[in-house]
């Protein structure tokens, strides 16, 4: 069996549809929990790297002194390993940190369904090869990637964030939207005030059932587009052979 090293930030959070690609693939999700303080492992047994969302933000380094480690963790298999790596959210902005890029707050966040668009350099990627100009995402953020690391191409953008997905080469990719969410992750947020909470503070009163009334319908396609990028990445990665 292959061996999936995961990097979680904050409780209750996992790679949702991911898991089901993993297990078709053999790959066994082993997660490591940095906010609890533990450490992340040796890099050399592992095949594929996924780096999760969290509440912090890439400059914390002195609330959250993990980082720094992490940042180096991203830098090396990414840059001097070159094996599949997929990162979402916070796991998108620390790899453009990590190989010089600049993340800082939002202009504007994005919270709920957003659309996005690909760029040319995306439309021409084997990444996201199959995949249409325009797609319907889950959103969550408050800050965003301003530059994009020199070694990237960006992928795709939205009306107000220039960078939602960059690549690395054909083994690496990352997107600011939450491409992992399912109905089963938006169905757990109804167990857990803070995200319910954090919904209504930035979408009002009632945000998370009208959230679940705009997103349901919209699964099966962004199931569809989540779907494809893995597939893109272990092919064009050489995992999948």
């Amino acid at each position: 069996m292959k061996r999936a090293l995961v990097l979680q930030h904050m409780n209750h959070d996992h790679p949702g549809r991911f898991l089901d690609y993993f297990a078709e693939d053999g790959l066994i999700p082993e997660p490591v929990r940095l906010f609890e303080g533990q450490a992340i492992p040796s890099l050399a047994p592992y095949d594929f790297l996924f780096v999760l969302g969290g509440s912090m933000d890439t400059w914390q380094e002195d609330q959250h002194p993990w980082l720094a480690e992490e940042k180096a963790a991203i830098r090396e298999w990414v840059m001097d390993r070159a094996k599949p790596y997929f990162g979402v959210c916070l796991g998108h902005q620390l790899l453009a940190t990590a190989l010089g890029g600049e993340v800082a707050l939002a202009d504007e966040g994005e919270v709920g369904v957003h659309d996005v668009h690909l760029t040319e350099d995306g439309l021409s990627s084997e990444l996201m090869a199959g995949l249409g100009p325009s797609h319907k995402v889950m959103q969550w953020h408050m800050a965003e990637v301003k530059r994009a690391p020199q070694q990237a191409r960006v992928l795709a953008n939205s009306p107000r964030a220039a960078v939602q997905s960059i690549a690395i080469d054909s083994h690496a990719m990352s997107t600011q939207f939450h491409c992992e969410f399912t109905p089963q992750s938006m169905a757990g947020w109804s167990s857990l005030p803070m995200y319910v909470e954090n919904l209504e503070k930035h979408l009002g009163e009632g945000a998370y059932q009208r959230l679940v009334a705009e997103a349901y319908p919209l699964m099966p396609q962004m199931a569809a587009m989540t779907r494809r990028m893995y597939d893109n990445l272990v092919a064009s990665s050489g995992l999948r052979k």
